[in-house]
């Protein structure tokens, strides 16, 4: 059944020493800025325009955010054919404002198209913008949903294609009865065959949809519940038109899954390296800096 759905119309470690080595170097690690393979999403602090690093750890991806800072959620169609995005804020709909889920409406994105998404959709031409907060200020909390705050999801869908036409039939070159016999019988064999191999297929997808790959976007995390969540910020103008799209499947084609929290909190649980504080190797036998406290020279003891 067709769905009438949003559509983007505008773009839119620690240092080793001992002392018979030097210190290995220590190398940061390189965060990627983009995830997803049907599109690219990103996250782009809108006060400065760049696109925030992401930081994988222990399968999971981060990136930090600062309390008051606006942010969008940047999503870039990598094919050819029309896509369709449900994205979920603290597990609220961007759209709809419901408590998330796959089946509900999204925004659509042409083949290659890229948008910004930035806020709460309120109307075809207004969001409340996406903004950093406390986790008590979050939109989802003041709404009474507080339990998954702190994490931005999209959930990717393909377009079903149209079925191609039927090739012309083209009459039998044996008209007596025993070929017009055989085949019947083999035309209403194969039907039957046809037939059951669709309910076979029908029965087997059915627990397959109930069994989606949502079980990592709706299952308690075991963390701590994150420092930052995703506040109901000011109205912006944002316009939208309106347009059916028919998915291909009732199971996402992907879901993208991005877990925030500040800096101070990432680095903490160490999701984001930080270099360690130099220390000077101390090679073998006599050094000449055994020590490292600073001042100056002081006396010797007294003889007597």
């Amino acid at each position: 059944m067709k769905r009438r759905l949003f559509s983007t119309v505008l773009a839119l470690t620690a240092l080793s020493a001992c002392a018979e080595s030097p210190a290995r170097p220590y190398v940061p690690q390189t965060p990627s800025s983009r995830i997803g393979s049907l599109m690219q999403i990103s996250i782009v602090d809108r006060n400065s325009g760049a696109e925030l690093p992401i930081y994988r750890h222990r399968g999971e991806y981060w990136v930090a955010g600062r309390p008051g800072t606006r942010y969008a959620i940047r999503a870039r169609n990598a094919m050819g054919e029309r896509i369709m995005a449900v994205m979920s804020v603290d597990g609220v709909n961007v759209v709809t404002g419901e408590t998330a889920g796959i089946e509900q409406n999204g925004y659509v994105f042409s083949g290659r198209e890229r948008s910004d998404i930035t806020g709460w959709r309120k109307s075809d031409s207004q969001i409340a913008a996406f903004e950093f907060s406390s986790a008590g200020n979050s939109y989802a909390s003041r709404t009474g949903r507080p339990d998954d705050v702190g994490v931005i999801g999209v959930a990717l869908f393909r377009e079903r294609m149209p079925e191609p036409l039927p090739p012309p039939i083209t009459p039998y070159s044996r008209r007596d009865e025993y070929g017009g016999a055989e085949r019947q019988r083999s035309e209403s064999s194969s039907s039957m065959a046809d037939s059951r191999a669709k309910s076979g297929a029908a029965e087997s997808a059915a627990p397959a949809a109930a069994e989606a790959p949502m079980g990592s976007m709706t299952r308690k995390q075991q963390a701590p519940s994150p420092s930052l969540g995703t506040a109901h910020g000011r109205r912006e103008t944002s316009y939208v038109g309106k347009t059916t799209f028919e998915r291909a499947q009732s199971s996402p084609d992907e879901v993208v899954r991005i877990r925030y929290d500040s800096r101070e909190n990432l680095v903490a649980a160490g999701v984001i390296p930080v270099a360690p504080t130099p220390r000077w190797p101390r090679p073998a036998g006599p050094s000449p800096f055994p020590g490292s406290e600073p001042g100056y020279v002081p006396d010797p003891p007294s003889r007597y």
